[in-house]
């Protein structure tokens, strides 16, 4: 007898939310098996767990850590469910992100964090990782023809570095068509302001209500 859809998405979402890596992974088979829509498994179901785990976030009941397992959880579904999807979806253009952690810091949790949300909310995001130096965010933003940039730090000494982004994508003609995302335990909004960024958020689902608001995005 065929598992109905619903209860599979079910399964799917609270698989998510409960970190349980292998039980998303037999589900997204038994899914995949029974002939239902790829995307609607992954919107419905690994999407779905990773927003319901992104309120837990929000709400205090979760933490960083519990966000980096459930993200482990979802992304194992999409690389079982992604081969499935109908070429017109796997094709479709999403909007393009690049994010860092600037020159000088180490510290990438939070940059990971951000991440993962903007990925569940539909972007595609190229991560370039921590420590890096400032001109391969303008170089990545070109070369994928990024809309926004998000720039993390956690250290005050490498805050300058920042607003060298800035700059240089001024340089490189292509500021106006990039928007600047800054983020990190030090940032405030009055340093993004001073430096000219597009905006600040203090957290990962701030964040991602920042970069659609700024693209227009619903």
């Amino acid at each position: 007898m065929t598992v109905l859809k619903a209860e599979l998405l079910k399964r799917l979402s609270d698989g998510v939310v409960d970190m349980e890596e292998e039980a998303v992974i037999e589900t997204c088979k038994e899914y995949v098996e029974a002939g239902y829509p790829a995307l609607e498994g992954i919107m419905n179901g690994l999407v779905d767990g990773m927003n319901r785990a992104s309120q837990l976030y929000e709400d205090e009941e979760y933490f960083v850590t519990d966000i980096l397992l459930c993200s482990d959880a979802m992304y194992e579904g999409l690389a079982v469910l992604r081969p499935h999807l109908p070429s017109s979806e796997a094709e479709k253009i999403k909007p393009r992100g690049v994010i860092g952690v600037v020159e000088g810091d180490t510290h990438d949790i939070g940059k990971n964090l951000v991440k993962i949300m903007l990925e569940t909310a539909g972007f595609e995001m190229f991560d370039l990782g921590r420590d890096v130096p400032l001109n391969s965010f303008v170089e990545k933003a070109r070369e994928v023809s990024a809309s926004f940039v998000c720039l993390s730090t956690l250290m005050t000494t490498t805050m300058p570095g920042m607003s060298t982004v800035v700059e240089l994508l001024k340089e490189a003609g292509i500021r106006e068509q990039v928007k600047v995302v800054i983020g990190g335990g030090p940032i405030s909004k009055k340093f993004a302001d001073t430096i000219g960024a597009d905006g600040y958020s203090h957290n990962a689902v701030e964040a991602v209500k920042l970069v659609k608001s700024l693209l227009n995005i619903a």
